[in-house]
């Protein structure tokens, strides 16, 4: 069967959602690919005031990507940053406490058990969000406790995830990427790149992989990852004289706060699936041909997927694992819609947008 099937899975898991501020949709689906790797979270109130969106596009495996869409918001929630305030810092350590929590014993034991239900299961449960079964306290502290097992030194897994999240408070909008999906803002109808694709044929990822001892080749790493920032693939992580944000393969993610204002439309995080046969521009224009036309924005989401899926694999593009999470900022009852406000917004974000 190789990595593809012989026909595509085209079941979606759609969510939809919404609060006072924020509403968003939802959709995945696995497509041609022979597994769904894809994972993502969705929570409207990670506390009172603050909303929590990522996704997680996984390769060699499911479990990090899962892990990820498990534990990340929880991480974040759980920093002294975040108690102080410091959303950007508090996301930033999350990416880096994704790889420490998944070594030794315990990390061997919680990603055996997604892994498990996974396989158990199957099917849509690709697509589910994890989202918290209880209270989270923001104490600072981390119950991550250390266990004795016959996996001890287990090193951490060789498969991993791209992960891109957002986190919104009030008209802050923190943006925190490693790997290649994207986050897209439309800003008065024109799409602005909030994060940037990792890729090897970046100069400065360049310079990091052989600094640490790897190579490119075929524009992968090592001849195998075609992607330089990751969480998980602890196999390009292993030089014990560098820290982990210089290592082959690193979780550092790439930290963009803007201010949002009025002209703001919505916010796109989408893995690569989607990317690879839409432009940022491309689905921003989709988004608003159709958002008005679709009953839910999840259903927008549906149409992307649809749109975006290949006929068959012989190109390639349009055969990958799809997820796409939409977040709609809700307008106040009055808007400036003043050409000189909309020009001065519209500067605001370009100054903000990574290139």
């Amino acid at each position: 069967m190789g990595i593809y099937l012989s026909t595509p899975k085209t079941d979606k898991f759609s969510e939809d959602g919404e609060n006072d501020k924020l509403k968003f949709g939802l959709s995945s689906m696995q497509g041609w690919r022979a597994s769904m790797e894809d994972a993502h979270s969705a929570l409207l109130n990670l506390d009172n005031e603050t909303s929590f969106f990522g996704v997680f596009d996984g390769h060699g495996g499911r479990v990090v990507a899962k892990f990820c869409a498990k534990y990340l918001h929880s991480q974040v929630l759980r920093s002294e940053a975040y108690s102080a305030g410091d959303l950007g810092t508090a996301v930033h350590r999350a990416f880096f406490r994704m790889d420490e929590m998944m070594r030794g014993q315990r990390g061997w034991r919680e990603l055996s058990a997604l892994g498990d239900k996974i396989n158990k299961i199957g099917g849509m449960i690709e697509g589910l969000i994890w989202s918290p079964r209880g209270s989270y306290s923001n104490n600072g502290q981390d119950d991550w406790s250390f266990e004795e097992g016959p996996h001890s030194d287990f090193a951490g897994p060789t498969c991993g995830c791209t992960a891109c999240v957002a986190l919104i408070r009030n008209n802050q909008l923190v943006v925190a990427n490693a790997g290649d999906s994207r986050c897209v803002i439309s800003r008065a109808g024109q799409a602005y790149n909030l994060s940037r694709d990792h890729k090897p044929e970046l100069e400065a990822e360049r310079d990091r992989i052989v600094k640490a001892g790897g190579f490119i080749h075929m524009g992968r790493i090592n001849g195998s990852l075609n992607l330089t920032r990751a969480i998980g693939d602890m196999e390009f992580k292993q030089n014990k004289f560098l820290p982990p944000e210089k290592q082959i393969v690193t979780a550092n993610p790439d930290i963009n706060v803007v201010e949002l204002c009025d002209n703001d439309d919505f916010l796109v995080l989408a893995c690569d699936g989607i990317w690879d046969c839409m432009s940022s521009q491309q689905l921003v224009d989709f988004i608003h041909e159709h958002i008005q036309k679709e009953s839910s924005l999840s259903a927008v989401c549906e149409r992307v997927l649809d749109r975006c899926l290949a006929p068959s694999t012989i190109g390639g593009e349009g055969c990958d694992n799809m997820t796409m999470v939409l977040v709609q900022f809700k307008k106040p009852i009055t808007q400036n819609k003043k050409a000189d406000v909309g020009e001065q917004s519209a500067k605001g974000v370009e100054e903000a947008e990574i290139k």
